[in-house]
């Protein structure tokens, strides 16, 4: 059986790289007697489907290039929500390419049945958890304007060999 891995990190995921990902991966697919024909990386959200490794993969499973694809996990795959998971999982189907999770064992779409329930449920908390994350983002963002930091310190100056944050309000002088 011919198999690919995908593989997704977040670029703001500092602590995690594709590796942790690829040699469990591996390891799966050589117990499942799959062999690795490419891997796709992207380095992005899964919130969008803007992913160029992502976008690749799927025209190739549109070309029956390959028989499976290996994913660590259902939010690796996509954070979309529910219908555009389930439109991906319908066009992979459509072209007999199926999806095998490492951490969700139950998501396996070669089987029929309960799997489409779950993966309904897991793309729904998969796409609360961006939204999440997007609450926490924008909740330490407010939280430095308030303090008046900008996002990333973009605009200092130099006076006297001193580095300088402008604030939106700053202090006194007495």
């Amino acid at each position: 059986m011919k198999g690919v891995l995908y593989l997704r990190v977040s670029t703001d995921e500092i602590r995690q790289d594709v590796e942790n990902q690829r040699e469990p991966l591996k390891k799966l697919a050589e117990a499942l007697k799959i062999d690795i024909e490419r891997e796709y990386i992207d380095y992005a959200s899964g919130g969008n489907s803007n992913r160029p490794q992502f976008q690749q993969m799927l025209h190739d499973a549109k070309k029956h290039n390959f028989d499976i694809i290996l994913i660590w996990a259902l939010d690796r795959f996509s954070r979309e929500g529910i219908l555009n998971t389930l439109a991906y999982l319908k066009t992979l189907r459509q072209n007999h390419v199926a999806l095998k999770s490492l951490q969700e064992s139950w998501l396996d779409t070669r089987d029929e049945g309960i799997g489409e329930l779950l993966i309904a449920i897991f793309s729904w908390v998969a796409n609360q958890e961006k939204k999440r994350i997007s609450e926490r983002i924008k909740a330490g963002l407010k939280g430095k304007k308030n303090v008046g930091k900008r996002g990333k310190d973009k605009k200092v100056r130099r006076k006297g060999g001193y580095y300088l944050r402008y604030q939106k309000n700053p202090p006194s002088k007495k």
